[in-house]
């Protein structure tokens, strides 16, 4: 079993750089990204596509073989500063064996109109995060790997990275950008340019004061159960879990949440995240919980805080995630505030 490397972070970009859209999963129209490039250059990115957009092959974006060579030929670009997927649904999973992690980051080079990725980061979390290796990012022998952005379906690509030892960015999709809030984009922008991002929630939950660090992982709950008995999950010890869902039953929400919790997901985390319950199902004869119910019942046995209602997810306000980055979550009386 190789042992993930510790001396990855996230390439902050900058102006001028270049973001590249592809398929890996459902195709995607060039037509239909306009919004997203008027949007990054916007702030300041320049974009190009992938020889996936415009490919169709039944629901996908081309084949398996084109689309996992089409993201294996922008992560090798030297001129591609960030991959960003351009939609989800279904198809990640048919790329996920040709992906070596581990290897494509040993190998991968700097951009090629730039040597240096390190972008100054805000005062405040450079003071908290110092004793957690946050000062380690700047050594020589630190490697930076281009972001790849994206969520739902992305979270198979997200779990593989993290387990070797790679962040990315859980994230908004391309097609998505004119109905999410002002804040996400906000976020979204501090995400690609590696600045603070710092989310605020009213502590209804009465949650015990308190101060959390971890490594941040997760994303789509049935991606995540989907993956269990698969290599390709990391070790979530002492890290905080991230959960989302959309468009699924009542029941199958609990079966996913047993079995996590049976092969151990939920132990020994810092704390769990609950994002967007969106669009949930019942039968005629109501299973009796809602989402976050079934979810509060199968977490009270642990003595971690379950935080609900972070705005992450399939919601129009969508905030970006580093994962695989630590989060600091503070708790106090009134507030809970989260900072990467």
């Amino acid at each position: 079993m190789i042992t993930p490397p510790n001396q990855f972070n996230l390439r902050a970009l900058q102006k001028g750089d270049k973001v590249r859209i592809l398929c890996i999963a459902r195709s995607a129209q060039k037509s239909e990204l306009k919004n997203a490039e008027s949007y990054l250059q916007s702030i300041g990115l320049k974009v190009d596509y992938g020889n996936t957009i415009g490919k169709v092959h039944y629901q996908f974006g081309g084949t398996a073989q084109e689309r996992m060579e089409d993201f294996i030929e922008a992560w090798n670009d030297p001129e591609v500063a960030a991959i960003w997927i351009a939609r989800g649904g279904y198809g990640s999973i048919q790329i996920l064996e040709g992906l070596d992690f581990v290897q494509m980051a040993e190998a991968s080079t700097p951009l090629s109109h730039r040597t240096n990725f390190t972008r100054k980061r805000s005062l405040s979390i450079s003071t908290s995060l110092n004793d957690h290796g946050v000062e380690a990012h700047r050594k020589k022998d630190k490697k930076y790997i281009k972001p790849i952005i994206g969520y739902s379906d992305v979270t198979l690509i997200h779990s593989k990275m993290q387990k070797a030892g790679l962040p990315s960015i859980h994230a908004f999709m391309p097609l998505e950008v004119d109905t999410r809030t002002a804040f996400a984009k906000a976020s979204f922008r501090k995400a690609l340019f590696n600045e603070e991002i710092r989310v605020e929630l009213r502590n209804n939950q009465n949650l015990s004061p308190q101060k959390i660090r971890g490594k941040l992982h997760g994303g789509n709950l049935s991606i995540l159960y989907s993956m269990l008995g698969s290599e390709d999950l990391p070790d979530l010890t002492g890290g905080i879990l991230f959960i989302e869902e959309i468009d699924e039953y009542l029941y199958h929400i609990e079966r996913m949440m047993f079995s996590l919790k049976r092969a151990g997901k939920f132990s020994g985390l810092k704390a769990l995240l609950v994002g967007g319950m969106t669009d949930m199902n019942d039968h005629k004869i109501p299973f009796g919980k809602n989402a976050l119910e079934i979810i509060q019942d199968l977490t009270a046995d642990y003595d971690y805080p379950v935080i609900f209602d972070f705005p992450a997810g399939h919601l129009e306000n969508n905030v970006s995630l580093k994962l695989g980055m630590e989060m600091e979550i503070l708790i106090d009386s009134n507030d809970i505030i989260f900072t990467q």
